[in-house]
């Protein structure tokens, strides 16, 4: 028997399907929409919980990038435990956004107790130095203050920290007491106007603001001029301090560094934490920042910028807009990104660098990364992870350790065993600047070898050989540069000349040349050293003109062969014939 289910005239398909879903209980609702938020927020903050979970909680490997020939590889780096192993994240903060707050929030920062120094720059601008010496950490009666500044040797790590950061900031802490705990002494330069310092001049620091690491740095080798000076740089302040070591290259009494999130390149990095919802907040939390750095400061940048514009940005492009770039006089925001960025300074690093990065940071995004460019340096060592968020990279489960400690630490520590150091040491100790001209402004010096080579050399090797005469002679170095300069360059112009001349007239040069330097005086040492180079250019100008007697020869014999004997045949020829006339 068939029964038909009635339904009222006046149903349609939406009523039906609106009573069939009232008939679910709004427990399977509640959780269905569970789910769907669950889900979006996985994916929103990136978390990455499961994934880890799958891989048993290993962790990912570290990814190194060098340049296959690179020495800092294979003497220091190799030898970094951490730089080989893998790194998991605290599994309650499996997400780069959750680290990145909760470092910045929580932290479990360590107590600390500085010793505050005033420095002031050149243009009376005052940057507030926070010391924290080994003898504070485990509480030894001896300090530096107390002992001999000028014969005092422990390292001395200088830290550079981020936009907004000071002393105060949790990573920091975390930095400079795990570098105080083995033994060595940590100052951290703070930005200026931050660190509870007034603005004294009308000079702001910016990403690229490198004045105030040159002057902080040439300020402590003076005073601690026997101490190893290390850097560690963090976020902008990575920024700052390769862009630094770019720029001056080889001339830094800086003996290793560590560059830790670095934005690269300004230029990528704003047009990427404007590119999401998630970015943008950090975005907007940044010009947070900004703004009461310019509140605390207000009464010179109201002067300086555009105040208005200032309190009404929204992100740190607009704070750029309306301040970095008006102070810093560059005509837009993207020339100030671009000047700023020390990706094209990468190649020029000469001092062994660590650089340190996550690939979800999510405020320095990867795509900024100068991978080519750190691996064609073999000074750089560039360390990847595939997580770890922005300057947090907690690990454990209590997430009471930054993971990239460890490898900073390992770096610079390796580093300070290493023949890299005792060779930098000793050239810092030699290199005595002739002029504070640039180089390419200056005329060539000459090196003279054993085997009667003559090659340009720069200040450096020139300083070398000054000091050494003047200490082995007892003369005055003011008074030795100048003869030195002028006798060799005499030398080099004669020596030039002799290339073209003959031989006679070399040793008609190196007479005039010696009794030249016979005249000087208290030049007995001087005198000797360039007797036995002339006698070392004289030989060598005799086989070079043979050798090029011989290429001469050799090159110009298809025409002169073919020349002789054309003319021999002529010769022959007129000898025959005579001789048949005769007869």
């Amino acid at each position: 028997m068939e029964v038909e289910c009635v339904y009222p005239a006046h149903s349609s398909p939406y009523y039906l399907l609106l009573q069939s879903l009232l008939l679910i209980p709004i427990s399977h609702y509640l959780l269905a929409i569970s789910l769907v938020f669950l889900t979006f927020l996985y994916n929103f903050v990136e978390f990455h919980f499961f994934e880890d979970l799958l891989n048993g909680f290993r962790g990912d490997s570290v990814s190194l990038t060098y340049n296959p020939g690179s020495d800092v590889y294979e003497g220091v780096a190799s030898k970094c435990p951490s730089l080989h192993g893998r790194y998991l994240a605290t599994p309650w903060l499996s997400s780069p956004h959750l680290q990145t707050a909760f470092l910045n929030f929580f932290g479990n920062a360590p107590v600390l107790s500085y010793k505050r120094q005033l420095f002031h720059a050149q243009d009376g601008g005052t940057i507030a130095l926070d010391w924290l010496m080994a003898s504070d950490v485990f509480g030894d009666a001896s300090s530096m203050s107390r002992s001999n500044t000028k014969d005092y040797t422990t390292p001395i790590v200088v830290v550079i920290p981020g936009l907004t950061s000071d002393s105060a900031s949790p990573y920091v802490k975390h930095l400079v007491f795990k570098i105080a705990k083995h033994g060595w002494n940590v100052v951290l330069s703070n930005h200026r106007g931050l660190g509870g310092i007034s603005m004294t001049s009308d000079c702001f620091y910016n990403a690229g603001w490198t004045m105030d690491v040159r002057e902080v740095v040439e300020y402590l080798h003076q005073k601690y001029p026997k101490a190893p000076l290390y850097a560690v740089g963090t976020s902008i302040g990575a920024n700052v301090l390769v862009k630094y070591l770019g720029e001056v290259g080889d001339d830094t009494h800086f003996v290793g560094a560590a560059a830790i999130c670095s934005p690269w390149d300004l230029l990528i990095c704003d047009r990427f934490i404007s590119r999401r919802l998630v970015q943008r907040l950090y975005d907007k939390a940044l010009a947070i920042g900004l703004k009461g750095y310019a509140q605390l400061h207000k009464t010179i940048l109201s002067r300086l910028a555009d105040w208005e514009g200032i309190s009404k940005s929204r992100s740190v492009r607009d704070f750029d807009n309306y301040a970095t770039r008006v102070i810093g006089k560059f005509e837009t925001v993207d020339t100030y990104y671009r000047h700023c960025s020390s990706a094209s300074f990468v190649g020029n690093v000469s001092i062994p660098l660590l650089c340190i990065s996550a690939l979800d940071d999510p405020v320095c995004t990867k795509e900024a990364i100068p991978w080519d460019e750190c691996r064609a340096n073999k000074n750089i060592v560039l360390a990847t992870t595939r997580h770890g968020g922005h300057l947090a990279f907690f690990e454990g489960i209590t997430a009471s350790h930054l993971w990239w400690l460890n490898p900073v630490h390992e770096f610079l520590s390796v580093l300070h065993g290493n023949s890299f150091v005792r060779n930098r040491k000793k050239k810092i100790h030699n290199s005595i600047s002739l002029t504070r001209e640039h180089s390419i402004d200056q005329g060539p010096f000459v090196s003279f070898t054993e085997d009667g080579m003559v090659s340009a050399m720069g200040n450096e090797e020139t300083s070398s050989v000054i000091e050494n005469i003047c200490h082995d002679q007892n003369i005055p170095e003011s008074g030795v540069e100048i003869t030195l300069e002028k006798d060799i360059r005499g030398l080099t112009e004669q020596n030039s000349e002799t290339q073209v001349g003959s031989v006679d007239s070399s040793h008609q040069s190196a007479k005039d040349a010696t009794s030249s330097i016979n005249g000087s005086k208290n030049q007995n040492g001087i005198t000797s050293h360039l007797r036995r180079s002339m006698d070392q250019v004289l030989r060598h100008n005799r086989i070079s003109l043979w050798l090029l007697a011989y290429i001469a020869i050799t090159t110009t014999w298809p025409f002169l062969g073919s020349a002789i004997i054309m003319s021999f045949k002529k010769k022959f020829r007129n000898i025959f014939s005579g001789a048949g006339l005769r007869r």
